[in-house]
């Protein structure tokens, strides 16, 4: 593999606080301090003047739907549309046809990987056998067959007794329990958050206090059993300020935001578009700024966009009957640019963290940083460029995104994955 010079970029690197003007240099897939004078003479060159080069942004909540769901999404397409957003590295759901419960379904998704990922993607195992909840998985199994973690994802363990018994596992296979908090006995046939806007469009409400209940679970059976629970999706003020709390004492609990819930409100719903129907769903203006704040201060620990492709003929029906669930990693970098840093007042270099750093550190992946020696991801992007996202003409198999046709700002230059350029100018290297 030829060496690769990139030169007049602004490089981040929260992990080895870089934060300057400079060159990167990339020598067999690595990060190197410099290239010889042959190396440099026969070097792929790239010119990031007026761009930032990072790590390589990170989502560790993305459903590729492979095995099984492969109409609405592949881990191919998938990792495509990581690539075109400035991803290198995602973490996939179990909640596939079948359910990857198994060892040999985690083996079936690393072949596909192998065979047609242009990203890294590491798989997740679930909790319970088929994700029911009743039964639990073979966690040591799927710990060797190469799992980073065990969730349930949309199906959140509702018997405290089974979660408890499956952090006490997840704790011995040094494994991190990520969890989709929701008491479903509150949440029947409900589509959107409970309260005046709701009542207004005569759709039945899901309370906040249905996240609320089981973030608190998570926080009393983490500090009980010293389990790492990872909470995702975070759309409740109230759940920010019990995560808040639990941190302060020194529970072992993360969470995630996602671009939709800092982005937008319950508002967004009035006109029965079920690209903005998602689980859980967007809330008020106090919850927004709520995650907003919770990842400024850290209580909130990374940034994920719960990539979830459907068809446009499952979308498109009655708001009751549409599946939840929106794609988001071609467009979580822009969005995030507009809402944190331009709006927000975030440093770039915060923003840069909570997208790298942050969520490789949550689940231990080789991935978020460009020191020395470490493997050749990066993000070259324009922070001020002004782009129409068309989701139809994406990578995604599937375009249903709240930002189709709609001006963002941030755009990802080139995506290169152990030194070599798998997007550049648009397209699939």
């Amino acid at each position: 593999m030829p060496a690769l010079l990139i030169s007049n970029a602004r490089v981040i690197d929260p992990a080895s606080r870089r934060n300057a003007v400079g060159e990167l240099c990339v020598r067999d897939g690595r990060i190197v301090p410099s290239l010889s004078r042959a190396d440099r003479k026969r070097a792929r060159k790239l010119d990031g003047s007026g761009l930032v080069a990072c790590p390589g942004l990170v989502d560790i909540h993305v459903h590729f739907r492979e095995p099984g769901q492969t109409h609405k999404e592949t881990i191919g397409t998938g990792s495509r549309a990581a690539a075109a957003g400035g991803f290198t590295t995602v973490v996939c759901m179990p909640n596939t046809s079948p359910p990857a419960d198994n060892a040999g379904t985690i083996q079936f998704i690393k072949d596909a990987v192998a065979r047609d990922a242009v990203v890294k993607v590491y798989p997740t195992g679930g909790i319970t056998v088929g994700l029911k909840g009743q039964v639990m998985a073979p966690i040591g199994s799927l710990k060797r067959a190469g799992i980073v973690a065990i969730t349930d994802d949309g199906d959140c363990v509702q018997s405290n007794e089974m979660m408890r018994r499956a952090l006490e596992y997840a704790k011995m296979f040094d494994l991190p329990l990520m969890d989709h908090c929701q008491d479903q006995s509150m949440t029947h046939d409900a589509v959107m958050n409970e309260g005046v806007v709701s009542t207004r469009l005569g759709l039945r409400g899901w309370p906040h206090a249905a996240e609320d209940l089981i973030v608190s679970r998570n926080v009393i059976l983490s500090e009980a059993t010293g389990a790492h629970i990872h909470l995702q999706h975070i759309s409740s003020r109230h759940s920010v300020g019990i995560i808040r709390r639990a941190k302060a004492r020194g529970v072992r609990i993360t969470a995630e935001g996602t671009p939709h819930h800092f982005a937008l409100t319950e508002e967004a719903l009035t006109g029965y578009d079920t690209n903005f129907k998602m689980n859980p769903p967007l809330r008020t203006e106090a919850d927004r700024r709520a995650i907003v704040a919770g990842l400024r201060d850290g209580t909130l620990d990374c940034i994920a966009t719960d990539h979830a492709p459907h068809t446009e003929n499952e979308k498109d029906r009655e708001f009751d009957y549409a599946p939840n669930g929106i794609i988001g990693l071609e467009t979580a970098l822009a969005v995030s640019l507009e809402i944190l840093v331009r709006r927000g007042k975030f440093p770039l270099a915060r923003l840069v963290d909570l997208m790298t750093r942050r969520p490789a550190a949550l689940l231990g992946l080789p991935a978020g940083t460009l020191a020395d020696g470490a493997p050749a991801d990066i993000c070259l992007f324009d922070p001020r460029e002004s782009w129409r996202y068309d989701a139809r003409a994406g990578f995604s198999k599937s375009a249903n995104s709240p930002w189709h046709g709609q001006t963002l700002t941030g755009r990802v230059k080139a995506t290169i994955v152990d030194g070599r350029v798998v997007y550049a100018g648009g397209k699939i290297a």
